[in-house]
Formats: structure tokens, C-alpha cells, sequence
């Protein structure tokens, strides 16, 4: 497959308008989407207003639980943009909605994350366990921790290893940076414990799972064609759009590289350089 100069796509053009026609509502990832580590690409700011001139919406969808909502929220004020906490959605509020869902009378949590994401669980009413065999918890979660230490990594498979309950905030084997260094992520860190324990999570939330484009949908009442999920990884942010019928971006602005885009079975709806390219294509789409 040719080089990409701009945006491909396996539709036809027209057809590729059309379903861009429909499109009410964007979910952008964040890490390698809008932004690297604490650089804010340079486009971001003027393809947000597009949409805000085009009457489409937005809301910053996010696998790394690492930080709460006031976090990511202070950190988008730090790089220029202005954003509400019913416009951000983090693999943290995904894994306590499904706990309330499906284990209502959980209350205290071995949480392997930061210290940042343990505050957005005690927020919410849980209570968070001490590293200890005697403090039993009811469930296990696995989260983008970097400030794991090995003794609350032990910790954590032991709990495993004995069937308590056990969850995993995502999937992502890497965080994307722009620092030479290769952030273990939350996919990562469970196959430590697997190999360690022989367990696998019980479930694995995050994208790709569609859940988390279900509370766009609800919220604002649209269908899934109507919403465009914009990321740069193929396995997470494409998949999950693929999973829940919306339209699938791919930008090569993170983690996935034009040899893999090429490569990749099923094509993404849409492969694009950067969210400026598909800025442009929705331009194209709503006549602006």
C-alpha cells in the first residue's frame, strides 16, 4: 500500500463522505491523539474548534487510568484547553461502574495503580487495602501503576492466585511518550502476573471493550453511526469502534506506525496522519 500523504481509506470516496456526513460526535483518545506526554500537537486546538463550528461534539476518552478526572482536567488547562469532567471518560470510571454493576456489595479494593487513581475509587466510596495478607479484599484490580513497587506486585498475585475476584482497568501493553524510555502499561503488568500465577483477568475493561463509547451514546442520545472514535492504536481505539458500530480513525500521530496501519486486517474506516487530516475530511463532509 501506497505511502499515506494525508487520509485513506477502504470506502469509496463518496461513501466515505456520506458516513462523515452523519458523524455528531467525535471521542478522541489522548495520549498520541491530542497530545505526547505534556506536548499538545499543534493542531489539536484548531481541530477542536472545526468541530465547534461544524455543531459536532467532543468528549476525551482515556486507557490510562493513572491519573483522576481533576488530573487530566488540570493537565488540559496546563496545555491550553478547556474541558468539563462530563466530557472526560477514564478506564478508572469504566472499572467503577462495572464493580457497582457486578459486585454491589464490594467496598474495599486491592488497587494496583497510583495514588492519583486510588483517590478517584475512595471518591467514589470504596475502601482502598493495605499490603497485607490479614486486610483481604473483594476484588483485585490491575491498573497503569508507575509507582509500582515489587512487594504490592507480590501482593497482587497472591490475591490472584487465591480466586479473588480480579480486573483489569485495560489492555495496553505501552503507554505512548515522547521521553526514551518504554512505559509498562496495564497489559504488561497482568502478564507479569499471569506468568507468575497462571490467571489471566476476569475481565479486561477499557477500550477495546464498547462499553465505553455505551455513556456517549446515552448521554447524548446519539446512535453509533454518529460517533467517530479517533485514536492511535489499531488494537484499542479502532477495535473498540469496530466492536460498538462507530466510525473507526487511525492517526499516526502515537504509537502505530505507517508499515503497521498498512498492514493491518480489516483496514481502519479511516487512516489519517494526524487529527488535522481528519479535519479535513469532515470539513469536506459537512461543507466547510
Amino acid at each position: 500500500m501506497a505511502t499515506i500523504d494525508s487520509y485513506r481509506s477502504p470506502f469509496p470516496h463518496e461513501e466515505l463522505l456520506e458516513r462523515a456526513r452523519r458523524i455528531r460526535h467525535v471521542a478522541l483518545d489522548m495520549d498520541g491523539t491530542i497530545y505526547m506526554g505534556m506536548s499538545l500537537f499543534p493542531w489539536t486546538k484548531r481541530f477542536l474548534s472545526d468541530l465547534t463550528e461544524m455543531g459536532i461534539g467532543y468528549s476525551f476518552l482515556t486507557n490510562n487510568p493513572s491519573k483522576s478526572i481533576a488530573d487530566y482536567l488540570h493537565k488540559l488547562e496546563t496545555l491550553g484547553i478547556e474541558a468539563t469532567r462530563e466530557e472526560m471518560y477514564t478506564t478508572a470510571l469504566a472499572t467503577i461502574d462495572y464493580i457497582r454493576s457486578h459486585y454491589p456489595t464490594a467496598k474495599r479494593l486491592f488497587l494496583l495503580g497510583t495514588p492519583s487513581m486510588i483517590s478517584e475509587f475512595e471518591a467514589a466510596g470504596f475502601e482502598s487495602t493495605a499490603d497485607s495478607a490479614e486486610d483481604v479484599p473483594d476484588v483485585v484490580v490491575a491498573a497503569f501503576d508507575m509507582t509500582l513497587t515489587y512487594p504490592r506486585l507480590c501482593r497482587a498475585a497472591w490475591w490472584a492466585s487465591q480466586g479473588i475476584p480480579y480486573i483489569a482497568t485495560n489492555p495496553d501493553r505501552v503507554c505512548p511518550t515522547d521521553q526514551p524510555v518504554v512505559l509498562v502499561d496495564c497489559g504488561s503488568i497482568c502478564k507479569c502476573l499471569e506468568h507468575a500465577t497462571g490467571r489471566t483477568p476476569d475481565i479486561v475493561l477499557g477500550k477495546p471493550d464498547p462499553n465505553m463509547l455505551t455513556g456517549i451514546k446515552e448521554r447524548f442520545g446519539l446512535r453509533a453511526d454518529e460517533i467517530a472514535m479517533v485514536g492511535d492504536r489499531i488494537y484499542t481505539d479502532v477495535a473498540m469502534a469496530r466492536n460498538a458500530g462507530a466510525l473507526g480513525v487511525l492517526v499516526l500521530s502515537g504509537e502505530t506506525t505507517e508499515e503497521v496501519a498498512s498492514a493491518a486486517e480489516p483496514q481502519p474506516d479511516v487512516t489519517a496522519l494526524s487529527l488535522k487530516e481528519f479535519g479535513e475530511l469532515l470539513k469536506e463532509a459537512h461543507g466547510k
